[in-house]
């Protein structure tokens, strides 16, 4: 029985180990060189700063401290508090997010800083002068610092659908979503789709009969109505007033048949009709007579 017991025992201690192994190797801390610019690290891990990149830092703070009260300079030691943080080692500021970035503040770094320094020598004698040297470094430092986190491990999630251009759907009418290749022309339902006839009633047409080519009703030798350039009816030969020979003409290319003449002349059409109309009246006259005589 009491051989039983312990390796119940054994076996528990080397469970239990196994699990506190694990958990430690999965917490990595990722450590920065400065306490400014960029670290990269997995998704979870610790952020820590060294305590000698924030040195000058927690002297510089200390320093304008006592240069601000004077009477301080006895008990508030600069140069001894910027040693001590260099002897901390690693402090930590933050953790990498599950995510692609993100960013630890300044005011981060600056409060891992008071916290490492507390109970430090050279923080002054009373209380409230501690509290106001460890307020002072943390502001410096906070000013002076901050970080950005990179997830060397993230991976972006995909999007709906991509990849697989089989997947992709579109709406048939009615409201149902299917595919384009279900719908046919002509059928109606939700496997398939008919499209209305296109109305072509806006559209305007030129009717037939009234259509007029545009160089029928303005010649390639005419001139445009309202061209300015054009001469204008009334206005007759200028070229005495301007001293230019304007050509002005009637439109169109019709020429008289008849001759230049006085209006009282008679024309040879007229005499030959009168000579026609003369023989067939004598012609009648003739023909009456005989008939009378007989």
């Amino acid at each position: 029985m009491r051989k039983k017991l312990t390796v119940t025992a054994v076996a528990a201690f080397l469970v239990g180990g196994a699990f506190l192994t694990t958990g430690t190797a999965s917490a990595a801390t990722t450590l920065a060189g400065t306490c400014t610019g960029s670290v990269s690290g997995s998704m979870g891990d610790t952020v820590a700063v060294t305590g000698a990149s924030v040195k000058e830092l927690v002297r510089k703070g200390a320093r304008d401290y006592v240069n601000s009260h004077f009477w301080t300079f006895a008990s508030v030691w600069p140069d001894a508090l910027a040693d001590t943080i260099a002897g901390k080692g690693a402090l930590t500021v933050g953790q990498v997010p599950n995510a692609a970035g993100g960013t630890i503040e300044g005011s981060a770094v600056g409060g891992a800083v008071a916290t490492a320094l507390k109970g430090a020598n050279g923080l002054g004698v009373l209380d409230s002068t501690k509290n106001e040297v460890l307020a002072a470094i943390s502001s410096t430092v906070a000013k002076n610092c901050g970080l950005t986190t990179i997830a060397t491990n993230y991976a972006a999630p995909a999007q709906p659908g991509a990849g697989n251009p089989q997947a992709r759907t579109d709406t048939a009418p009615g409201g149902a979503a299917g595919n384009l290749s279900n719908l046919n022309p002509g059928t109606a339902g939700g496997t398939g789709g008919s499209a209305p006839m296109r109305d072509y009633s806006g559209i305007p047409t030129a009717t037939a009969g009234t259509a007029v080519a545009p160089g029928v009703r303005y010649p390639a030798n005419g001139t445009l109505p309202g061209d300015v350039s054009a001469p204008q009816a009334g206005q007759g030969d200028q070229s005495g007033q301007s001293g230019q020979g304007a050509d002005i003409r009637d439109a169109g290319n019709a020429q008289s048949l008849a001759s230049n003449s006085a209006p009282d002349d008679v024309q040879l059409p007229m005499l030959l009709a009168v000579i026609v109309l003369a023989g067939v009246t004598a012609g009648l006259v003739r023909t009456w007579v005989l008939r009378r005589a007989a």
